[in-house]
């Protein structure tokens, strides 16, 4: 049962830390499970909305120098000086940034507001947001939407596991909506709607199932789910996901209801499990590696696994989830790999992008998918790739960077 320490609001303490419709590249008619409720389209004061989204990439190099790449103007904006950073989680507009003492917000200043059926795109000023205080890595879960609900934020040394209100975020400030304390593990404190899961650790340490949380952060009656071994976790159009060791539970909120379903993985076709989601933001069906050589996506909407032989050893994989049902992969030499979702076959490749990158210790390149372009880090490199995976993964875009990109995030999603 996890032990309750007071709700803080840290306006005052926080650490600075310096320095319309649719568009083009969204999708504009895809249905989505529950509607959207904010009346004011996901406008902060003093953003402007815009035509069109303002993607970019936002970068944090060795020393903790946070920079954000406009990908409309190609222009590059400094916004912090972190000190050294040891990991960067992203919502698509905030990143949150594992520092000496705790976890440091930064505002990228651009993102976009999901209407069902159609998007509006803000850009405000980038700025440090604050420091949320605690020992050790962080995990960091995160909704779809960067201006309202909440942020979990889960410090694996100490068990603390802390509700950020995202709301507050988008104005500048730093409130935490409850801080509680269970055993010290691998753990999420994932958001969903008003309410939350919380792993809680069994005998031996590691997660064997979540708990549902009430907004104030109380636990609900008969409310445990056994997820053994919880690991990774994202959200979309449809509900949000935590992966366990026999598949993943899917937890949709519609307002002060709170469901949690188990899809398992299929019989038959053993593989390794999924420990880590990814996918263009919002969309139902997101990409897992299943080891290097398969992989595992997961249609949320459908409820379903599929399992598909790599064409290629990948590193990473992602799911644009488009009508050609593309899937992309960091292969183990630093190529961007484009796959066909329903055969496994491979469409085509980059150049070794990467390639000093990998295993280099200066950084783990990141790949990053919209609905029309792919981007790559390569921090040995100092560069950022743009690819264009519909036209024969070419190479449309190349940024060189003043410093190694340590860690990227995209951001204006």
């Amino acid at each position: 049962m996890p032990s309750r320490a007071p709700a803080l609001a840290l306006m005052g303490l926080i650490v600075p830390i310096g320095l319309a419709c649719s568009a083009p590249g969204q999708d504009t008619a895809a249905p989505r499970d529950e509607p959207a409720t904010e009346e004011d389209h996901g406008k902060v004061a003093g953003a402007a909305e815009l035509s069109e989204p303002a993607y970019g990439l936002t970068t944090v190099d060795p020393s903790g120098v946070v920079r954000h790449l406009d990908l409309v103007e190609g222009a590059e904006t400094g916004i912090a000086d972190l000190g050294p950073a040891t990991k960067v989680q992203t919502d698509g507009r905030f990143l949150f940034v594992d520092v000496a003492g705790g976890v440091d917000v930064v505002d990228s200043g651009v993102w976009t507001w999901d209407h069902v059926d159609h998007f509006h795109y803000y850009r405000a000023e980038p700025r440090g947001v604050g420091r949320l205080t605690g020992a050790g890595p962080s995990n960091v879960a995160t909704t779809t939407s960067s201006t309202s609900g909440g942020t979990g934020v889960f410090f694996t040394e100490t068990g603390e596991a802390v509700l950020l209100d995202t709301a507050a975020l988008a104005d500048g400030g730093l409130t935490e909506r409850y801080r509680l304390e269970v055993p010290p593990h691998e753990g999420l404190l994932v958001p969903v709607g008003e309410h939350a899961l919380l792993t809680e650790p069994g005998p031996d340490g590691t997660p064997d199932r979540v708990v549902a949380l009430d907004p104030e952060g109380e636990r609900l009656p008969g409310a445990a789910h056994r997820c053994e071994r919880a690991s990774g976790t994202i959200t979309t159009r449809v509900g949000t996901v935590v992966g366990c060791a026999d598949g993943a539970l899917l937890a949709t909120s519609d307002g002060d209801r709170l469901k949690v379903e188990r899809i398992p993985y299929p019989a038959g076709r053993p593989a390794p499990r999924a420990t880590s989601f990814a996918g263009r933001d919002g969309r139902p069906t997101v990409a897992a590696l299943a080891g290097r050589d398969r992989i595992w996506l997961l249609d949320n909407r459908q409820r379903a696994w599929r399992l598909l032989d790599a064409p290629v050893a990948l590193r990473q994989v992602t799911a644009v989830d488009d009508d050609d049902e593309h899937v992309l992969g960091l292969t183990v030499d630093g190529r961007v790999a484009v796959i066909d979702g329903v055969t496994g076959d491979l469409l085509s490749t980059t150049p070794p992008l990467a390639a000093a990158s990998l295993g280099s210790g200066v950084g783990e390149p990141v790949l990053v998918v919209d609905q029309q372009r792919a981007y790559l880090s390569a921090p040995a490199e100092r560069r950022l790739h743009e690819i264009d995976f519909r036209d024969g993964a070419r190479v449309a875009r190349t940024f060189p960077t003043p410093t190694s990109p340590l860690f990227t995030a995209g951001t204006g999603r």
